[in-house]
C-alpha cells in the first residue's frame, strides 16, 4: 500500500489540505489558518501532489475553470456516481439538488444525493458548491455557506454595468 502524502495550499477562503499519492488525489478539505502550522505550510509540495497544488492556485487566481487531475476518492458506489455527476455542472453555472436527482434517474433520492454531496472528499475539484436549493437558496455546504457564496461569485463574477 502506498503512503498517503499531504500538503497545504493557502487560498483566499482558507487552507486547502491535499492528500493523495501516485494513484491520485484522495481528499481536498478546507481548514482555517489556525488549524495548520506555519511549518506545515512551508514544507515542499510532494511530487505526486504538485499538479493539484498548481491547479488549485490557478483556479483561485482566476486562470482555471476545470481540473485535469487523477482522483481517487474513497466512497460508496452511489457516492461516486453522485460525485461524477457533479463534474458535469459547467464552471459558472449551478443546478439544484432536485435537478441532480432527476439526472441521476431518481427524483425520490434527493436526500441521498444531498447527503452524498455533503460527503464529497474533493473540495473544489468535484464542484458540489455549484448545487443549490430549488428556490435558489445556498443550502448546506460542508465548508460553510460563506465559502459557497464566495466560490459561486468567483466563478460567475457580477459585471459592473456602465451608467452611460
Amino acid at each position: 500500500m502506498l503512503e498517503i502524502q499531504t500538503t497545504y495550499c493557502k487560498t483566499p477562503i482558507g487552507i486547502a489540505k491535499i492528500t493523495g499519492n501516485k494513484n491520485g488525489i484522495q481528499e481536498i478539505t478546507v481548514l482555517e489558518e489556525s488549524e495548520v502550522s506555519k511549518n506545515d505550510l512551508s514544507k515542499p509540495v510532494p511530487y505526486d501532489l504538485q499538479d493539484c497544488y498548481v491547479q488549485l492556485e490557478e483556479y483561485f487566481n482566476g486562470n482555471r475553470a476545470s481540473f485535469n487531475l487523477t482522483v481517487n476518492p474513497k466512497g460508496t458506489d452511489f457516492q461516486k456516481k453522485v460525485w461524477k455527476s457533479l463534474l458535469k455542472i459547467p464552471f459558472g453555472k449551478t443546478t439544484s439538488y432536485l435537478e441532480q436527482s432527476k439526472k441521476l434517474g431518481d427524483v425520490k433520492a434527493i436526500r441521498a444525493v444531498a447527503s452524498a454531496n455533503g460527503k464529497n472528499p474533493l473540495w473544489i475539484v468535484i464542484p458540489c458548491h455549484r448545487v443549490i436549493g430549488s428556490d435558489g437558496s445556498l443550502t448546506g455546504y460542508t465548508g460553510g455557506i460563506w465559502r459557497k457564496k464566495w466560490l459561486l461569485a468567483h466563478e460567475n463574477p457580477t459585471k459592473q454595468q456602465s451608467l452611460f
